[in-house]
């Protein structure tokens, strides 16, 4: 089988995702790129020796030799260049956040219907390890039927990756609550067999706000803007994003149309990085201590009792493919698109979930900044639900 063609719409903070799609000779390769920046070009040269390299995304979705498109441009430009990609009849991976709004993730839903090709949507948690063993775990009834699910995100490096580029300002964003809670609301849809049905949020820009030390209008970062040693405690940040508008820290009740209550919780300035889940079902809970490998599940569903360090069941994370991000998902992300480009078939990813995270998000960020009141959140056309459950048949 020859490789499928791919062409890709910027090389960023995402062009990983790129780099995991090229594999000449078993299964995908990348042939075009653009990115408007011509630094982001040069570094592709690099990446894809054989790629046509653009400057303008029309040169990608035109390309008749390209088969498939990859959106990993900023938020904000997604409904856009989807739709382009879309009605030109090529079928298209998102990044997720599929958009920053309710409406442009429908258009986007609305054009892949009416053109009928393949839409993807990169959430890649649903091929992570830790996701796939605690949802193993519950489909075996080990913790019986699902009542609450509550999450903690701790982003050690938010300074970093959040508030020195375009992820700090609404316009691009809407808020953190959409553009990062995106991935973990994905999976709590997932994990608890339901979408919000209403959601209600608190939050605050604690720590980043007050920091001074801005970049100028039209500076580019600073070749130091991510470290692993450095660039702690928060204060001590340097060359942020000349605007910031969106919260560091945020907490987020949400009611599901299945009945389950959960809790949503995200803090970008805590020395550790990684995701805590909780979900305690009718007959046990569960919890995770680590987010990858070397990590574990443990539940806990034999009895009543006091605390208990030694649960009964204790199951180790499992490894993902070495350097592959998202503990490995990336790799199994790729391969899904690719055989779904092809083969079309039920994947993981759903572009209807994901448009129901962003909605989700999308209300919580509202109810955040009317001083905490509750929102119902938007259902889909059901022509389009319907639609996308039946695989985009």
């Amino acid at each position: 089988m020859t490789d499928l063609r791919i062409g890709v719409l910027g090389f960023g903070l995402r062009g990983s995702i790129a780099r995991t799609a090229h594999r000449p000779g078993v299964g995908s390769c990348v042939t075009a790129l653009a990115d408007p920046d011509a630094k982001a070009r040069t570094e592709a040269a690099t990446a894809f020796p054989h790629a046509l390299l653009h400057a303008d995304h029309r040169k990608v979705v035109e390309d008749p030799d390209v088969e498939a498109v990859l959106v990993l441009t900023p938020d904000h430009t997604h409904a856009d260049l989807a739709c382009e990609a879309l009605r030109a009849g090529k079928p298209v991976f998102v990044e997720k956040p599929l958009d920053i709004t309710v409406e442009r993730c429908d258009e986007i839903l609305r054009t892949a219907y009416e053109t009928k090709t393949r839409l993807y949507v990169g959430h890649n948690m649903r091929h992570m390890p830790v996701v796939r063993l605690m949802r193993d775990l519950m489909a075996r009834g080990t913790i019986g039927a699902v009542k609450t699910v509550w999450i903690r995100h701790f982003v050690g490096y938010g300074g970093d990756w959040y508030f020195k580029d375009w992820h700090a300002e609404r316009k691009h964003t809407t808020g953190l609550l959409l553009q990062k809670a995106a991935h973990d609301i994905d999976v709590l849809h997932w994990l608890a067999g339901g979408y919000a049905r209403d959601v209600q949020a608190m939050g605050d820009l604690m720590v980043y706000g007050d920091n001074p030390h801005r970049r100028s209008d039209g500076e580019p970062k600073a070749d130091d803007w991510y470290s692993e040693d450095g660039h702690w405690p928060p204060h001590t940040q340097r060359a942020l994003n000349p605007v910031i508008d969106v919260e560091d820290v945020s907490l987020l009740n949400l009611r599901l149309d299945n009945g389950v209550l959960a809790a949503y919780q995200q803090c970008h300035f805590t020395p550790d990085y990684w995701r805590n889940y909780t979900v305690i079902g009718d007959a046990g809970r569960l919890e995770n201590f680590g987010d990858g490998p070397g990590g574990h599940v443990k539940v806990w569903n034999s009895r009543r009792s006091g605390h208990r360090p030694d649960a009964d069941e204790t199951h180790a994370i499992p490894g993902g493919e070495d350097n592959a991000g998202h503990g490995g998902a990336a790799p199994l992300l790729i391969d899904e698109f690719v055989r779904f480009v092809r083969d079309g078939g039920v994947t993981a990813t759903s572009p209807v979930a994901a448009r129901m995270a962003v909605a989700a998000g999308v209300g919580a960020t509202a109810s955040l900044r009317d001083g905490g009141t509750p929102r119902r959140v938007p259902a889909l056309d059901p022509e389009l639900v319907a639609y996308f459950e039946r695989g985009q048949v």
